[in-house]
């Protein structure tokens, strides 16, 4: 009968440190002793990347894409290496591969880059010999020959991609945090982890700010039907596990962005600007019509970008921030929640609402009161609800 897989992914923070490393080799350890087969994706340890990009700026302010690619690549090779030695002399056969050794091909844009496919023989010939197979997250390579590596959140994209070409039971996403939560607990303090969230609304928070999934892992688990769990590495808990196309409470989530910019133009000018936008590669959350402005909705770091196209057609620009409510009855929401916000003198700037969301555009300082506001007015009851309807159902 064969083993049940499972895909364990462990970040920078994670791997940080030796004596780290060894509290992950237990969490591996524990996963091969309950029966399974254990593919590991490691990113490198935390600060490793950005000390190798900063070597490269001293030598060329825009490094040779190509060669960053494999100098950056160098970061999860010693975290993987380390951790194999650890297991090794604990008594666990382990073997490291690179993203070239474990044939993860990736198309040709350096950075950047997108995987094409795995041809995953390498890593089952090491599964049938009873190993441990350790995999150096964020990296693959081209037809050709080049190592590439695969831009912010990678190590995900790394170890979601090979559970689906593994066909395994779950890819388990160890981090800092002990799950999902409804909202950042740093901003709500009543905030509930969720022991279950479905693919859209895990979409619809990462899209809208909630950094803890990185958005192609979590669209790729969805297309693949790969089951997601996000577990601490410091805590022993179940985590949050996402899964299922059907949304489990009418509000599961809150998600913020705090790094737009409200952009004002003129009439005339919308037009031109979107098409300088699309040929930049600037994505515009919005547009909107107001009675007595018209206005772009963009992040701040595209700002600079825009500035020579924006030149004398801005009439005003300012922060602003967005709070997304995430569920299957967000257009409920609409109404109610713009009562609920100005019965609190909370200005709403504009909505935008959606099949899983609805976000509303906010003043940066009022987004955290308004965050408060929703949870307790919307999150909470939905929750209670939904356990009422489960015991009801199980009696």
């Amino acid at each position: 009968m064969k083993k049940p897989l499972i895909v364990q992914k462990f970040g920078g923070t994670s791997v940080g440190s030796i004596e780290r490393i060894h509290q992950v080799a237990q969490h591996i350890i524990q996963a091969k002793n309950s029966g399974n087969q254990v593919v590991v994706v490691v990113s490198a340890m935390s600060g490793e990347t950005n000390r190798l990009l900063d070597l490269a700026k001293q030598v060329d302010s825009v490094p040779d894409a190509r060669e960053l690619d494999v100098l950056l690549a160098a970061g999860e090779q010693v975290s993987m290496a380390l951790l194999a030695m650890t297991l090794n002399k604990m008594g666990y056969k382990s073997r490291s591969l690179t993203g070239a050794q474990a044939n993860i091909v990736t198309d040709n844009q350096h950075n950047d880059a997108t995987i094409k496919h795995i041809d995953i023989s390498p890593i089952t010939e090491l599964l049938e010999q009873d190993q441990i197979v350790i995999v150096a997250g964020f990296q693959g390579i081209t037809e050709r020959g080049d190592i590439t590596t695969l831009g912010r959140g990678g190590s995900d994209t790394s170890a979601v991609t090979l559970a689906g070409a593994l066909c395994a039971d779950e890819c388990q996403i160890f981090t800092d945090v002990d799950g999902i939560y409804t909202c950042d607990p740093r901003v709500v303090q009543d905030a509930q982890k969720l022991d279950i969230i479905d693919f859209p609304s895990m979409e619809a928070m990462a899209k809208n700010g909630a950094k803890v999934l990185h958005l192609p892992s979590v669209q790729y688990a969805w297309k693949n039907r790969v089951p997601l769990r996000v577990l601490s590495t410091f805590d022993v808990n179940q985590g949050s596990l996402v899964k299922g196309d059907e949304c489990v409470y009418p509000v599961s989530g809150l998600a913020i962005q705090r790094d737009m910019y409200l952009i004002k133009v003129a009439k005339s000018s919308l037009e031109l600007i979107e098409k300088q936008c699309r040929l930049i590669g600037i994505a515009i959350w919005d547009v909107i019509e107001h009675p007595d402005w018209l206005a772009i909705v963009v992040k701040q770091d595209a700002y600079s970008k825009l500035e020579l196209v924006l030149q004398g057609k801005v009439a005003d620009h300012h922060s602003i921030s967005l709070l997304t409510a995430v569920g299957a009855n967000t257009y409920e929401l609409l109404h109610s929640s713009s009562q609920l916000l100005a019965s609190n003198e909370i200005v709403t700037i504009h909505q935008k609402v959606d099949e899983w969301s609805l976000t509303i555009a906010l003043l940066p300082e009022s987004v955290d009161y308004a965050a408060n506001l929703l949870h307790q007015a919307y999150i909470k009851p939905s929750k209670a609800l939904v356990c009422l309807q489960k015991h009801a159902f199980l009696n």
